[in-house]
């Protein structure tokens, strides 16, 4: 009996453990990616009211006048018109499409903040073998470690249909917004501000290299070797900040690797190690209205949280952001003293697929809970509102999609990170004024370009 009784307690935790790292679907069920749904495992039928379009493609062709990579984007829908204008005296009229801190902001600013909605254009596309790697990656790709990370994907997202119980589900669809595309390597230089209640800002400007080993066209799987990306920033302006550079080697699995982070001052000419460069660690830059997490609306491990899938919704949120980052649009144009210029968003009503992370009891961060509105064709966390230690709703982060239809794909065109109870917000990616944008190429990098060696020489 005793035997017995082992042997049964063997066979339900290995069935526990299955239950939990797997998470690929049936030969069966990914050939849905070749036929109701899109490549990347959205719904490509549009909705009943017609209000949502079915995906035909996407945008994969720059429109006439646009010549190279890093060139500001022109509008390719530049006589779309407003279909209606969401403010604080019509909200009730749209609530049910909108999210608790996109209410939240129209009742902080309720005379000065609106959202322009126009009709809806599922843009999002990517290169064929990115498509055809995530067919792959269906009927292989796993969590690992209760989810801190992933295994048996490459160069797609690896979780197209997600499957299993809330919680596997929600770990799925972050890491599918961590892994999206972006490209192969992309060179940034943009400005990021603080906005203070009164309006004044003080652009703090950067050149940002990342090359997204997850992605790359000679790699595969077994050479990823845990490493996602590579990243090197270096600080341009003002004055006291230039020189400034940090490197990372952002990992997949980082409870089996922890991120590893550099930083070299250039006052001191020293290179040092950054481990605390996560979580919810303060971003100078950012005057403590950014953590290491909220970069990129989110990164890093997942392991501090429970995550919960909530399922798909209609939301409007902020998408093909041309208006933001073109080339005669100045800051002081674009930043408001409450919120960025309502006049250059666009809002269109998309489906997202909501996720709650309830932070886990023993652990610590800033936001007790977060809840990520990922847009369904992309994976890109569209939005998130953040939640306090006490429960209460504190800050939300929007990031404005658009389509690089020199890649193709959809990314951000900038992130803003607005905080309700100070009442002032933060930009990252701004590079309107900028004389180039992001430079996208298909180049594979040295293996000595991303060493701390070369920090001090570079960020000299």
């Amino acid at each position: 009996m005793q035997k017995r009784n082992i042997l049964l307690s063997g066979l339900i935790i290995f069935s526990l453990f299955s239950a939990g790292a797997n998470a690929k679907v049936s030969s069966q069920e990914a050939q849905k990616l070749k036929g109701e749904l899109t490549p990347f495992g959205a719904i490509k039928a549009g909705n009943e009211d017609k209000t949502i379009p079915e995906w035909t493609g996407g945008l994969t062709e720059a429109p006439d006048g646009y010549k190279k990579s890093g060139q500001h984007h022109i509008d390719p829908f530049p006589n779309d018109k407003i279909l209606f204008t969401i403010t604080a005296q019509n909200v009730e009229k749209y609530k049910d499409k909108l999210t608790p801190g996109q209410l939240a902001l129209f009742k902080t600013y309720p005379t000065t903040y609106k959202m322009p909605v126009y009709q809806s254009r599922r843009t999002h596309a990517a290169p064929k073998w990115v498509e055809e790697n995530v067919f792959k990656n269906a009927t292989t790709g796993e969590l690992v470690r209760g989810g801190s990370g992933i295994k048996n994907a490459y160069g797609g997202v690896p979780f197209p249909i997600l499957s299993g119980d809330e919680s596997q589900k929600g770990l799925q669809a972050i890491w599918n917004h961590v892994t999206r595309w972006r490209g192969v390597f992309v060179t940034r230089r943009s400005s990021e501000v603080n906005v203070q209640r009164n309006g004044d800002f003080t652009p703090v400007t950067s050149q940002q290299e990342v090359f997204f080993n997850y992605y790359n066209p000679e790699g595969n799987e077994k050479k990823l070797k845990n490493v996602l990306f590579y990243y090197l920033s270096f600080t341009k302006s003002p004055a006291r900040l230039a020189g400034g550079a940090v490197l990372i080697h952002e990992t997949m699995d980082q409870i089996k690797e922890p991120r590893q982070a550099w930083g070299y001052n250039s006052g001191q000419r020293r290179v040092r190690r950054a481990p605390n460069l996560a979580y919810d660690s303060p971003i100078a830059a950012s005057d403590n209205l950014r953590t290491a997490d909220d970069t990129d609306l989110y990164n890093g491990s997942p392991d501090r949280y429970d995550w919960a899938y909530k399922g798909l919704k209609e939301v409007y949120i902020p998408y093909n952001s041309y208006k933001l980052s073109q080339g005669d649009v100045e800051y002081k144009d674009l930043l408001g003293v409450s919120h960025i210029n309502p006049d250059l968003t666009r809002w269109e009503l998309h489906r997202v697929h909501v996720v709650e992370a309830n932070l886990k009891k023993g652990s610590r961060h800033i936001y007790k809970k977060r809840v990520f509105y990922l847009d369904e064709d992309s994976w890109n966390a569209a939005m998130v509102d953040q939640y306090d230690n006490r429960g209460e709703l504190w800050r939300v982060s929007v990031a404005f999609l658009k389509n690089f239809y020199e890649l193709p794909g959809v990314w951000t065109a900038l992130d803003v990170f607005y905080d309700l109870q100070a009442r002032r917000y933060h930009v990252q990616g701004l590079d309107s004024e900028e004389r180039e944008t992001r430079i996208f190429e298909n180049k594979i990098p040295n293996k000595r370009y991303f060493k701390p060696s070369s920090l001090r020489r570079r960020g000299r």
